[in-house]
């Protein structure tokens, strides 16, 4: 709440602007602006004026995104949710579920380290809309609430807040996405203390660094994550998936509600015997399969290959349908032919192989150059020529496209190689373009199942938010324990279901944008405070906006964000 304030110092009048929040249960000023003396107020709204005039210097908070992002959670009632698994510290005290809500909006945001988090506060409408002031937001404040979330009440938390989208949302849940990424972090290589946080095979090319694995599920319907899982940098997708499979099936009972099945959509980096038949009995799947294993499906010859409907595939493809036991069990398979991912497979390996080429004809002329008579420095051996061969067409299918020779005698070793064109051409005729599909819903269409494969962008686009170094950011991690690491996921997954969520709600008012277009947009509304005067008295405070774009102007109308103005 604001107010104007005027105080008498050794006779003279001086004005101020009083930002006053509820903490621990009281009323309390929490900001205070200098406005100046009367004199100084006079001299800004100027000599004649009449009527009401703003006094320059109004102080602006960011809007737009926070209350937005406040409001939806105020519907959801997470702070009550967070709450009731996880109780508070003291009586008035700020609860965990008010630290970790704030957390959680700052991620979508801004993000900021913890002890940057009380001085973002201050700026935004939010130090008037939370009962929170700038001094209750020290990091340690914050790591002593983190420190009161297990993991148990996480998954809890969760599933709470999943049954309630559900029911209250109507989400789709014919298909359901998963998957796993990583993210790299800057934890101390000598930090024994950490667990979650290891060295592997980073998807940013970042194995330098220690890192972490999360996987998720989400709807096809606007992203909205309904289960993550935090687990250590060192285990590949098939191990990480084994370890969220009996989650996943307890999961079932309550993702079903009103549905008749749903359908689990995996990509083949998941793929276990073992972990899909223990979902066989509550999800169907679609997922595909490593095509190496499968060549007799790769030899279909085209003609057996029939058109799916253009209507829902306009870039043409084709398929062909059989069935096969794979993991155990018969399944549907359908393997597909795409024009598009055909050329874009070709340019990929036309452009690897011309790099291999490069190199080796590089390594060639080194060695020939160290046959020589006279010339300096350590001897090449046969094994050292074949091994930094080897290493040159390390990737993908370059040692079946390159044919190398290594000989040795008297002057040393030597190196020939060729492209083997007739590799090459096989290549072209029997994988690139294709993709193998599987799946237990043997009475889907075609076009179903491809379709319901190819939604898996649903959940590379949630990684790929996450990976916004603005929005929704999932790094940088400022915390290097396993505990406080499940936390801080946790909140950055709570900021991706709230922003996804809200994303989908002006979807469906016909506004239809990304999340960081959306974000970027109603982070233009700014909260203004103005003073007012009609040239005696005290002037008064009111509570604007800033000057509205249209499309900030819509999103303004469609989230009734004007009542977070006039309360």
């Amino acid at each position: 709440m604001s107010s104007l304030t005027a105080k008498k110092i050794n006779g003279r009048t001086y004005w101020y602007l009083r930002e006053s929040a509820w903490v621990d249960g009281k009323s309390k000023i929490v900001k205070t602006r200098y406005l100046g003396t009367a004199e100084e107020v006079a001299a800004k709204l100027g000599e004649g004026s009449s009527g009401l005039d703003l006094i320059p210097g109004a102080p602006v908070y960011d809007f737009g995104a926070v209350v937005a992002l406040f409001s939806l959670a105020e519907r959801l009632r997470i702070v009550e949710l967070i709450d009731k698994h996880v109780p508070k510290r003291s009586k008035g005290a700020p609860s965990v579920g008010t630290y970790l809500l704030l957390a959680a909006l700052n991620r979508a945001v801004a993000a900021r380290s913890k002890a940057q988090l009380g001085a973002w506060f201050e700026r935004t409408a939010l130090a008037r809309l939370m009962r929170l002031s700038a001094k209750q937001l020290t990091s340690q404040r914050f790591w002593d609430n983190m420190d009161r979330v297990s993991e148990t009440a996480i998954v809890a938390i969760e599933r709470e807040l999943s049954t309630q989208l559900i029911r209250d949302f109507d989400l789709g849940r014919r298909c359901l996405f998963y998957d796993a990424t990583n993210f790299f972090s800057y934890i101390d290589s000598f930090n024994v203390r950490n667990t979650l946080a290891q060295r592997g095979k980073s998807k940013e090319g970042r194995d330098n660094l220690r890192i972490v694995g999360l996987a998720l599920l989400v709807t096809g319907d606007f992203e909205i994550p309904l289960f993550h899982y935090l687990y250590p940098g060192n285990h590949n997708d098939p191990t990480s998936f084994r370890s969220v499979v009996m989650e996943l099936v307890d999961r079932y009972r309550q993702l079903v509600q009103s549905a008749e099945g749903i359908t689990l959509v995996l990509d083949k980096g998941n793929n276990t015997e073992d972990a899909l038949q223990a979902l066989g009995d509550a999800y169907h799947v679609v997922g595909s399969l490593v095509p190496g294993h499968h060549t007799e499906l790769l030899s279909v010859p085209s003609t057996q290959f029939h058109r799916l409907d253009p209507l829902r595939f306009p870039v043409e493809t084709t398929a062909f349908r059989t069935t096969k036991e794979v993991f155990g069990r018969p399944h549907t398979i359908v393997v597909t032919y795409n024009e598009n991912l055909f050329e874009a497979q070709t340019k990929t390996l036309e452009r690897e192989a011309a790099k291999r080429k490069l190199r080796l004809r590089n390594l060639q002329v080194a060695v020939r150059r160290a046959r020589r008579k006279g010339t300096k420095g350590k001897r090449r051996s046969a094994a050292g020529v074949r091994k930094a061969a080897d290493g040159i067409l390390h990737g993908r299918h370059m040692k079946d496209l390159f044919v190398v020779n290594v000989t040795e005698d008297k002057k040393g070793p030597a190196l020939r190689f060729r492209f083997d064109q007739h590799a090459y051409d096989k290549l072209k005729s029997t994988l690139l373009g294709k993709t193998i599909l599987f799946t237990d819903n043997s009475d889907w269409s075609d076009e179903d199942i491809v379709a319901a494969y190819r939604g898996q962008h649903h959940v590379e686009k949630a990684f790929r938010q996450m990976k916004d170094v603005r929005y929704v950011s999932f790094r940088p991690a400022h915390h290097w324990t396993d505990q406080k690491l499940m936390v801080h996921a946790f909140t950055c997954v709570l900021a991706l279901l709230l922003c996804s969520l809200l994303r989908r709600e002006l979807a469906q008012k016909g506004v239809h944008m990304s999340v960081r277009e959306m974000l970027g947009t109603l982070g233009s509304i700014n909260e203004v405070h103005v003073a007012l005067s009609a040239g005696r008295g005290r002037p008064r405070v009111k509570r604007t906006h800033s000057k509205l774009e249209p499309q900030a102007e819509r999103l303004f109308q469609e989230l009734q964000l004007g009542h977070y103005l006039a309360s």
